[in-house]
């Protein structure tokens, strides 16, 4: 290791990331050659395969998978080293890796997006929807970002209070769970109480890494559930399902807002108190002082606060 090429590094983590030497050559501006040469090193330097070829891509070994971890923090670290002390967003080439829950894109993006584009036409967003494993990934560095739904009420265990440690976070918004069903559904002939509510079979979107509510925890408080009769990932589909079914469909209020008038739906209010919840902007402290990374989450966090300031009537 006396004479390794740290460059080296770079391959493998885009290499774990892409599992592809095309993809891995294309994403580094390199030959394909290039990267079967610096991988058949890495190989040597770590005496181990690293990945193994199968019909769908690279497959990481055991070791690989057990190395990257700290590759990543040995990566952010160097990065942080070589950094300038001062951000110039329009000379900005950086991406980043952002997870957030499937309904946060519409609430968010629009907001600050346009002026990031404007600033900083060079910065790339790589963002996926967050998993199982986003949290994960947000405590070891992996991510730069995050947006996630978390609870104020304290009879949820999904309480703001109890993120890891290592994560800091900022409210973006607050919302609350609204009760959408089709505008030919019987109920809207009968009084709206919790008794029609759970008379009815209803339709669940688990999202965020969630598979249970607040709602659900209240209602289990009172020794009271919700018959699901389908379990879905993805609120447009579940939208669709519920307008064409009696089945009731719980969702955060801003997005139904937004999503629920292309469909033939009414909304109804949740009929149980419960505290509004917040989705948040989460990053480990690692990045605390990095100039891009404060600079990136500021413009995130001032402008989808100040949108929902000014409208906060909705």
């Amino acid at each position: 290791m006396r004479n390794f090429d740290f460059n080296l590094l770079t391959v493998f983590a885009v290499l774990l990331e892409e599992k592809s030497v095309t993809s891995t050559a294309a994403r580094l501006h390199l030959s394909q050659s290039a990267v079967s040469k610096q991988l058949a090193k890495l190989r040597d330097t770590f005496d181990d395969k690293l990945f193994e070829r199968t019909s769908y891509g690279l497959r990481p070994t055991p070791k690989a998978l057990y190395l990257a971890p700290e590759l990543r923090q040995i990566l952010n670290q160097m990065s942080q080293l070589t950094r300038a002390s001062e951000f110039e967003p329009k000379l900005s080439q950086r991406q980043f890796r952002i997870h957030m829950v499937e309904t946060a894109y519409s609430l968010t993006y629009p907001y600050f997006m346009p002026e990031l584009l404007q600033k900083a036409p060079n910065i790339r967003l790589n963002s996926q929807t967050w998993h199982l494993g986003t949290m994960d990934m947000l405590q070891r560095c992996e991510l730069d970002l995050g947006i996630a739904c978390r609870e104020w009420d304290n009879r949820s265990l999904q309480h703001i209070h109890n993120l890891p440690d290592e994560l800091e976070c900022v409210e973006l918004l607050r919302d609350h769970p609204v009760c959408l069903v089709s505008n030919r559904h019987p109920l809207l002939k009968e009084p709206w109480n919790l008794a029609s509510f759970l008379k009815y079979r209803h339709l669940q979107v688990t999202f965020g890494g969630i598979d249970h509510w607040l709602l659900d925890d209240v209602l289990n408080l009172e020794h009271l559930h919700r018959d699901i009769a389908v379990n879905m990932t993805d609120f447009h589909s579940a939208m669709h399902l519920c307008e064409h079914s009696e089945l009731l469909l719980c969702c955060p209020a801003k997005y139904a807002a937004k999503m629920s008038q292309h469909f033939a739906l009414t909304t109804l209010p949740v009929p149980t108190h419960l505290i509004p919840g917040a989705y948040v902007l989460l990053w480990h402290k690692h990045f605390n002082f990095d100039p891009s990374h404060t600079w990136l989450r500021e413009l995130i966090s001032s402008r989808t606060l100040a949108h929902y300031q000014a409208n906060s009537q909705t």
